[in-house]
């Protein structure tokens, strides 16, 4: 069964009400009104006497009812194009090098640019309060420290910022439109903008990646609407219209606007007019004669609605569609084309023939100025702005679902502070790295926590009308907690020790004392470590013994043992503790033993005994006798013994002795008693006696 609906245009001049039929696809106009008004209650598109605008639509509304004989309660309107408001913003946050991981958090700098959007309208009106719907935004670019960037998952940067675009449509005009209907006793059954519905009607949804302009123009303003990549990108008006063109006519040929108005339409449909002017004198005026006679208007005109097609697009479109009464003015597609350098055949007027889905009947209006009543009906039927009620945070909330609402469209239009949902960041902590102040900022603030309908929900999810939304903000960051391995990473150096490639670790001192790696950072902690590292460094790492001096008193003298002195080469030259090595240098380093007895003898010039070499019984044989002897605290000290730096020494020493015979039974083996009683002793080959003094070299025997 056919569905009825109900279209109204309320437009600067007059209401128009359409009464269509759909079935399926197809829509069928059955009925059509124009009422003017009667006083100027409608100015640029804007309702400014609500009761003198609710005193037309009623008119239309019972002269409908009555030539069809039904009862008409709800109503299909549209806004003005030019009603909208766009604005650009941008959002700012700092990233402090934590990056941005998921598309829960871009969204929300979006909704805070969008916010700020609509604080700039707010000032730029001179408002207190939001007096605007957000009925959509595009985002421009986004920015990595101020950088352009496709995207801001998990980059690193210091800042990250969003450029916006949003249209909003001021409360008032809504506001003013469901008054005049109420007064009317008509309820709002959808509300679109009207170049949208005309855009709808005229461009195939493939069709609107074209960049094209559609201008609607009506009795007092030219609206004017813009598509690029499958969407409106910009909307505009111009305050002139048809009415330029009839007051044009009318000061001209001495006409009152009505008879202007008159005299237009025939020449338009006709090619002629006859008229009588004030003075009573009749005329006949062909199309050529109009057009000459008022050709400065429809430049004006033209020139107008060229130049804001330029400012909204920016560059000359592809194709100019043109709609509305004012659209069949003379010339005018001709000197627009010739403005924007197109074609003649890009700028084209088009009416209710170019709308495919409308079936043509004798009932059916013709002409370009239904285009927009007729697209109403369709728009709204095809994709309806309903009006939707929601409590944000126990406060109701009324918008228009001219898009798919989401949580983030209700948190905007009922003022919560965006910027204020995210929990706050940890606090930070203050350190100082090798003399140089560092902040490590606390980690980020967690999200807000959304419920609707008391479900767990995202900013992104879509709304319907009666939900309730609770929005809770997330919660704060907390203070960085942080291994020293996680901040600092100190040089490694590595060298040649001997023939061995050795890596020394680098000494990390916190507050003056020795820690891992692993140690968590504290706020006002003092982290040092040596950037260069000397040889007395590569020592104490390795604790490798050494020593710079070695003093021992002998019989109360100082006397230094040289042998018991580290020395350090480096790369072949010679170093001091001090010297600095750096990676791959050659270190050679000799490790400190502590000296004996016998060092420092040896250092004195002094032996502690005397020798001779002789040959016994054609046997060497070497004999020895003490000539001096060591003391340490009155023990007496061996050869071998250690000495330690600072030791007190006693030294004594004999004379010299000659050695005699005797003196080698103590370092044989011979039992003299048992020897034959005749026995005698030989010193090279000559008898001798046991106290005879012998010489090295001496060959001695016993026979």
């Amino acid at each position: 069964m056919p569905h009825t609906m109900f279209a109204l245009d309320i437009g600067t001049r007059s209401v128009t009400g359409i009464l269509l039929e759909m079935e399926e696809s197809t829509y069928e106009v059955f009925d059509y009104v124009e009422i003017e008004h009667t006083e100027r209650s409608m100015r640029d598109g804007q309702i400014h006497h609500v009761v003198a605008v609710a005193e037309v639509i009623k008119q239309v509304k019972q002269t409908l009812e009555e030539r069809n004989g039904l009862t008409l309660k709800t109503a299909c309107v549209a806004a003005a194009g030019r009603s909208l408001k766009t604005a650009k913003a941008k959002a700012t946050i700092t990233l402090n090098n934590q990056p941005i991981t998921n598309q829960e958090e871009i969204k929300h700098m979006e909704l805070l640019a969008v916010q700020q959007a609509q604080r700039n309208l707010v000032i730029e009106e001179n408002q207190d309060t939001i007096m605007h719907y957000c009925v959509g935004y595009s985002v421009l670019k986004y920015q990595l420290d101020n950088e352009d960037i496709g995207s801001f998952i998990d980059q690193q940067g210091d800042t990250a910022t969003v450029h916006i675009i949003a249209t909003f449509l001021p409360k008032v005009v809504v506001e003013s439109l469901l008054a005049a209907l109420q007064r009317a006793e008509l309820e709002m059954e959808a509300l679109t903008l009207e170049p949208i519905a005309a855009i709808q009607v005229l461009i195939p949804e493939s069709m609107r990646r074209l960049n094209v302009a559609l201008v609607d123009i009506g009795a007092g303003t030219s609206d004017i609407a813009l598509t690029d990549q499958g969407t409106v990108i910009a909307y505009g008006m111009v305050p002139v219209a048809g009415d330029e063109i009839t007051e044009a006519i009318s000061d001209h040929y001495l006409l009152d606007f009505p008879k202007a108005e008159q005299m237009k339409r025939q020449i338009v449909n006709d090619g002629e007019s006859q008229i009588e002017d004030i003075l009573g004198f009749e005329t006949n005026v062909t199309y050529n004669q109009c057009v000459e006679d008022i050709r400065s208007s429809i430049h004006h005109l033209s020139d107008q609605i060229t130049e804001e097609i330029l400012r909204l697009n920016e560059k000359v479109p592809r194709a100019v569609m043109l709609v509305g009464g004012g659209s069949l003015t003379p010339e005018l597609s001709k000197n627009i084309a010739a403005n924007l350098e197109l074609p003649e055949n890009r700028v084209a007027i088009r009416g209710i023939e170019a709308i495919a889905s409308l079936s043509k009947t004798a009932r059916t209006p013709q002409g370009p100025a239904f285009v927009t009543p007729i697209g109403i009906a369709i728009a709204a039927s095809q994709n309806p702005v309903h009006y939707v009620t929601v409590t944000v945070n126990k406060n109701r909330v009324r918008m228009f679902e001219m898009k798919k609402l989401t949580v983030g469209d209700c948190i905007i239009q009922s003022g919560i502070d965006t910027n204020k949902l995210y929990g706050n960041s940890g606090t930070d902590i203050s350190i100082v790295v090798n003399g140089r102040d560092l902040a490590i900022p606390g980690t980020a603030g967690e999200p807000p926590v959304i419920y609707v309908n008391s479900e767990l929900a995202s900013i992104d999810d879509s709304v319907k009308n009666g939900d309730i939304i609770d929005v809770q903000t997330g919660a704060s960051g907390n203070s960085p907690h942080l291994q020293l391995n996680e901040i600092i990473d100190p040089p490694k150096l590595t060298i040649y020790y001997g023939q061995e490639l050795v890596t020394l670790p680098t000494k990390i001192l916190v507050n003056g004392l020795e820690r891992s790696m692993d140690y968590i950072i504290l706020d006002k902690d003092k982290i040092e470590w040596k950037e260069k590292l000397t040889v007395l460094d590569f020592i104490e790492l390795k604790s490798i013994p050494t020593k710079d001096d070695f003093n021992v008193y002998v019989n109360n003298r100082e006397f230094t043992i040289p042998e018991a002195i580290t020395t350090i080469h480096i790369n072949g030259r010679k170093g001091t503790k001090e010297s600095t090595i750096s990676t791959n240098d050659k270190l050679e380093i000799s490790s400190f033993i502590s000296p004996s007895v016998s060092d420092l003898l040896h250092q004195l010039d002094i032996k502690m005994e005397q020798t001779c070499e002789i040959m016994f019984n054609n046997q060497p044989l070497v004999i020895s006798q003490p000539i001096a002897w060591v003391y340490r605290n009155h023990e007496q000290l061996a050869k071998d013994s250690l000495l330690y730096n600072g030791d007190h020494i006693q030294l004594k020493e004999d004379v010299l002795k000659p050695f005699i015979f005797q003196d080698i039974f103590r370092f044989i083996s011979l039992d003299i008693y048992n020897l034959d009683p005749g026995f005698k002793i030989y010193r090279n080959d000559q008898p001798s006696s046991f106290d005879e003094t012998i010489h090295p070299g001496d060959r001695l025997e016993i026979k």
